[in-house]
């Protein structure tokens, strides 16, 4: 139980997508614009990424890697897929962000609108891609820390987005500088943010 607190605390803080890998940059600048809109986008790359990330983790274990299907016949035990497996969590991705653009505009329309051509850019979205390969990469012990990890990924994408549209909406009241306007001032202040996240490394999980 604490490994799993462990992943969860350490993936939203330390690992962070946006500020430690610059995972998911794109829709991260464009849609930070106000709040609103930056936490419904923020809680349906959770939603993907909570989901995929331990469906992956099946998929690789259970289909994917060398041996896996020994379940079937001991004669596939030198069987390995995993070549298959960029492709296969990209399907996944796809569904899982078919499904969430038909939750939102079912019962978000104005949220749906709002978002735009970056709902259905889910699929595309690094940061998506990016948990289902770590976690191929970090090889985790069970479905319960893949979970976590997705879980967490997807709330620290989450914070550093709604952080960044809070900050820029109060900016429209400051006095910023006209050359730095608008994206200009919106790179300085991902990046002190990203200095900001940096003193989370000091824990010690």
């Amino acid at each position: 139980m604490q490994e799993i607190l462990n992943i969860f605390v350490k993936s939203i803080f330390i690992d962070n997508m946006i500020f430690a890998y610059f995972l998911g940059m794109c829709s991260y600048l464009a849609v930070s614009k106000t709040v609103d809109t930056s936490a419904g986008l923020g809680l349906a790359v959770m939603f993907v990424l909570g989901i995929t990330v331990p469906v992956d983790y099946l998929i690789q274990e259970h289909l994917l890697s060398k041996g896996a299907l020994t379940w079937i016949s001991p004669s596939y035990a030198e069987v390995d897929l995993s070549f298959l497996s960029f492709i296969i969590f990209i399907a996944v991705i796809a569904s899982m962000v078919q499904l969430v653009e038909m939750i939102v505009e079912k019962f978000a329309p104005a949220l749906y609108n709002s978002l735009g051509i970056f709902l259905p850019l889910i699929a595309v979205n690094c940061a998506i891609l990016g948990g289902s390969l770590f976690m191929q990469e970090r090889e985790y012990e069970n479905i319960w820390q893949a979970t976590s990890f997705g879980l967490g990924s997807g709330l620290g994408w989450f914070l550093a987005i709604v952080g960044l549209a809070a900050i820029r909406e109060k900016i429209r009241y400051s006095n910023v500088p006209a050359p730095l306007r608008g994206i200009g001032i919106t790179f300085i202040v991902t990046g002190l943010m990203g200095i900001a996240f940096m003193s989370f490394m000091g824990i010690k999980l």
